[in-house]
């Protein structure tokens, strides 16, 4: 069992032990701090927005969290199957004091999570974080007298409204996508992907939609995570050549990964790389972009192309976000398929996402596959290097540092050295002694070499401290 406290929110897996897993137990003391945090921020907002995805435990968490909440005189909307990027606008269209979504993203079935949001409907910083945790450890949490207890209600209009302002966007072309008359697969690993994605497809006019995995049960087809290896039920049937595109979201729906019309991946990186084309193109001044460290170069590329700025921020949606405000950024994400598009809302949302690429997929009269190739080719080797719990990570970090002290070096999160059109970035896990080493090149020999060259410095280093 686990259970895992962070600045961004608590998940953990269900059943065990109070304090080893996700336990009725524990969802009610983080609830009920993040809640008192709430209502020390505001007077005035007493409302809280929650949603959850289609796993099983969904159910049981939401009625405690809600439960919890109320207790504290707080009222509860409850949009009940929701999707992250929804709730997360929600909460400013409703007013609201926050918001918690009940997911744990691509975890597997047994792990469930309490994501929190701020009045924004963006999730909390890491200080607010560690003030939320304090709150927890010290049980300073007020419960409301009787008379003053907070109400419920539920709401399932949210996911139509979301839609509705995607379809909005200017940039949003629905009569092009339309007049494709595209074929799409969908999979939404039996979450809550399965109702809003083939809803927001219908509303871009698309009526040829095969559904696989799209009933929310919660009894996940296969590993959540949208990667190729997890992916195989789409590949095969994108592989029989009766369909334009194939659209995959993790559990949540804020991660989006893509399958090109002859079956193979459009890759999870490429996802930002292409609707920040898109966007940068339609742009009448170009604009800056923003993804984490350990995010293909490929969008600095295709940023420099219109003229702008690419940043690279710390790794987490939070820290892209904040980079995003401070650099004015018009596009930006992760390279795990989260596309953050700040004219709709601060925050990863693979259905905007979807109709943004559609719309530069209609607009180019181009197949996928045949998209993918007009974008400059990295490939990205992901590693670590498990040590001794005796070993000081931040002392080998610093030495990696000293050693190519004449390369471009950030230290924004952990260490990232720059080659040019090259890089490898090492990131220190917070709960073990791992040194995640991710590295990009032209090609996957070349990323390779210099994550093998990495770690070898790495052992040097360490031998030479012993």
């Amino acid at each position: 069992m686990a259970l895992i406290k962070s600045i961004s929110g608590i998940r953990g897996t269900i059943g065990g032990r109070s304090g080893n897993g996700l336990t009725p137990l524990d969802v009610v003391k983080f609830t009920a701090a993040f809640g008192q945090w709430l209502k020390q921020r505001s007077t005035e907002r007493r409302t809280v927005v929650i949603g959850r995805d289609g796993r099983l435990s969904g159910e049981m968490i939401s009625k405690l969290v809600a439960a919890t909440l109320q207790g504290l005189g707080l009222d509860v909307i409850d949009l009940g199957l929701s999707t992250t990027p929804t709730v997360e606008m929600a909460v400013p269209g409703e007013g609201a004091a926050g918001g918690i979504i009940l997911t744990a993203s691509h975890n597997p079935i047994q792990w469930n999570a309490l994501k929190l949001v701020n009045e924004a409907g963006e999730f909390i910083t890491a200080q607010d974080g560690a003030d939320v945790l304090e709150i927890a450890e010290s049980e300073s949490v007020e419960f409301a007298e009787v008379r003053k207890l907070g109400t419920y209600r539920t709401d399932d209009t949210w996911l139509q409204k979301h839609i509705d302002q995607i379809l909005a966007l200017p940039l949003v072309n629905r009569d092009a996508i339309a007049a494709r008359n595209f074929r799409i697969v969908v999979d939404a690993v039996n979450s809550t992907g399965g109702l809003a994605v083939p809803m927001l497809l219908e509303a871009l006019g698309i009526e040829k939609i095969t559904k696989l995995h799209c009933e929310p049960t919660g009894n996940f087809a296969h590993n959540p995570e949208p990667l190729p290896e997890n992916l195989r039920d789409i590949i095969k049937e994108m592989g029989k050549g009766k369909a334009d595109l194939g659209i995959v979201v993790d559990p949540d729906v804020d991660r989006l990964a893509l399958i090109c019309e002859d079956g193979s991946p459009f890759g999870e990186e490429y996802t930002l790389v292409a609707v920040a084309d898109y966007v940068l193109k339609n742009s009448s001044k170009g604009g800056n972009t923003v993804s984490n460290m350990s995010s293909t170069i490929a969008l600095r590329d295709i940023t420099q192309r219109y003229g702008g700025q690419h940043f690279a921020s710390a790794v987490g949606e939070v820290n892209v976000v904040e980079m995003m405000k401070e650099k004015g950024a018009i596009i930006g994400g992760e390279g795990n398929g989260g596309i953050i598009y700040p004219e709709l809302h601060q925050g990863r949302d693979a259905l905007v996402g979807i109709a943004l690429f559609l719309s530069h997929l209609a607009t180019s009269e181009k197949l996928a596959s045949i998209l993918r190739r007009t974008y400059p080719n990295y490939y990205i080797s992901k590693n670590k290097i498990e040590l001794t719990p005796d070993i000081d990570v931040d002392a080998v970090l610093n030495q990696i540092q000293t050693k190519y002290a004449r390369n471009p070096i950030s230290t924004i999160d952990g260490v990232k050295i720059e080659f040019d059109k090259e890089w490898v970035h090492l990131r220190k896990s917070n709960t073990e002694p791992i040194i995640r080493i991710y590295s990009e090149s032209d090609t996957l020999a070349t990323a390779d070499y210099l994550a093998g060259k990495i770690i070898s410095d790495i052992r040097e280093v360490i031998a030479e401290k012993r």
